[in-house]
């Protein structure tokens, strides 16, 4: 992929064999944030080119909520069955990588981090990191801020799409039902909606099934009749083929990168399928943990921001994707734009 970001740092960890990268994609609008994820992958050239990505995805983010922060994004790969006891020297050993950075860069929790992981990294990386626990002074855990985020673009998504953002009765499929797709689920009940999940982890489907949340086999979960899909899992899950296969008339989910590319958000729109672009519509814990941390705002009003302003920035954006003729994805990246091009 094409990337055009600022600054690329690349570490070999000796001691375990994982790699560091950090991609810092613009400190236009601020200091870059993004969180740091954590996982194996097949090669040292996917996890940079993941790392370029999410780093892009978060300069869009923040410019598109109308944050005052830039874009970056760490990834930690580790070699499949790190021992459990070396994790946490690798921990400190990112934060010093972190710290030489000088703040350019602040980190939070990602896929495979918590804020438990922060408290480590924050011994060797303290003031440049977010989402560390509550007992260290930290937001703790960002995923029902996400939720309450994705809830919002929800509702308003079915405000564009039905004349109504009331979920009572509404069929929503969640795909993913972790930190933040859970959250999700149990708002969605509260709405009155008729909502359906899926999910690859065993535990976290017996729960809901137990309650009777129907659940969605993950190999049908693209084709599956509703009136949302809301993924909340990894990103990647809307392709050009997969997007003739969706049954659904809005698009609003928790996940990062959810299109394979631009072209897909043409194809969806071609579709009639309306798409609330990701990086708004999951931006709320990224916008919590620095309205709490950096701005020392309470956690109330911290949860109620994130609510108004996913509201705010999507309305804005689908009412210039009707002004333009364009597709919410484009509105949203052109908003994003003028926003940088005017810091």
């Amino acid at each position: 992929m094409t990337w055009d970001g600022e600054e690329f740092v690349r570490e070999h960890d000796a001691e375990t064999g994982a790699s560091f990268t950090i991609a810092i994609h613009s400190t236009r609008l601020g200091p870059a944030v993004g969180g740091t994820r954590m996982k194996p992958y097949p090669s040292p050239a996917e996890a940079e080119a993941d790392a370029r990505r999410l780093s892009a995805a978060m300069t869009l983010k923040m410019a598109a909520s109308g944050m005052p922060w830039g874009g970056g994004k760490g990834v930690i790969a580790v070699p499949s069955g790190l021992a459990a006891e070396a994790r946490d020297g690798l921990l400190r050993r990112y934060g010093r990588l972190v710290a030489s950075l000088g703040g350019r860069y602040r980190i939070g929790p990602d896929v495979g981090t918590s804020s438990e992981d922060m408290d480590i990294v924050a011994e060797t990386a303290s003031p440049y990191v977010f989402g560390c626990t509550e007992a260290r002074g930290g937001s703790g855990p960002s995923g029902p801020a996400t939720a309450r985020g994705v809830h919002a673009a929800i509702r308003i998504a079915c405000e564009e799409a039905f004349g109504s953002a009331a979920l009572a009765g509404r069929q929503v499929l969640v795909q993913g039902a972790g930190s933040v797709g859970g959250a999700l689920i149990e708002r969605l009940l509260r709405d009155g909606a008729r909502v359906s999940f899926s999910d690859v982890d065993a535990g976290a489907a017996r729960r809901l099934r137990e309650r009777d949340v129907p659940f969605v086999a993950p190999e049908d979960v693209i084709g599956a009749p509703c009136d949302v899909f809301s993924p909340c899992a990894l990103g990647g899950v809307l392709t050009a083929e997969s997007a003739p296969r969706l049954r659904c008339r809005v698009i609003a989910g928790g996940a990062n990168n959810q299109l394979a590319d631009e072209s897909v958000a043409e194809a969806l729109a071609a579709r009639d399928i309306l798409y609330a672009p990701d990086f708004i519509a999951n931006s709320g814990g990224a916008c919590f943990g620095i309205h709490m941390e950096a701005d020392g705002w309470s956690r109330d009003r911290a949860l109620q921001d994130v609510e108004d302003r996913v509201t705010a920035s999507l309305r804005a954006v689908f009412s210039l994707a009707r002004e333009r003729g364009l597709t919410a994805d484009a509105a949203a990246r052109e908003i994003a734009r003028r926003r940088l091009e005017h810091a």
